[in-house]
């Protein structure tokens, strides 16, 4: 069973919307041990968005992509500009050598760096309650490589 990391947006209400149907997904799976979405865990000892803030937040999610097997990221754009805490989160797994899986839901072109890294790719978040996390199957990216 996994351990999976969430690496998604959650600033405006759709993407709020889209990351609750992966949690939700991922809560059903019999394959995930347990996961961390970073939307979950803005709680903290000290003022938000203070610099004490931003530290402690920042650990605790590094702590938590450590303590992964996988990262499940939502690919969720601002005029085909991924959001810069997903890209920096992925970018850390990639280093690791964790398997990056995909959700995108929305018709945009994804830079090569992130095509490029990713284990499996899918559009739809109801293949996440299903997924197999034992085994890992693959899922190539489908779609503009920009």
């Amino acid at each position: 069973m996994a351990q999976i990391y969430v690496a998604s947006p959650f600033f405006s209400p759709e993407q709020v919307d889209r990351v609750t149907r992966l949690e939700q997904a991922l809560t059903a799976n019999p394959t995930v041990k347990d996961f961390y979405s970073p939307r979950l865990h803005q709680d903290a000892q000290t003022e938000q968005f203070t610099k004490e803030w931003a530290t402690e937040i920042y650990h605790r999610d590094m702590t938590q992509i450590a303590a992964a097997d996988v990262i499940v990221t939502v690919l969720d754009f601002e005029a085909q500009n991924i959001d810069s805490g997903t890209a920096y989160e992925l970018g850390v797994a990639t280093m690791r050598d964790m398997p990056i899986l995909a959700l995108q839901e929305k018709a945009e072109g994804v830079n090569l760096m992130v095509t490029e890294s990713l284990h499996y790719y899918t559009k739809q978040v109801a293949d996440f309650a299903t997924y197999d996390f034992n085994t890992l199957p693959q899922g190539d990216f489908v779609g503009e490589i920009l």
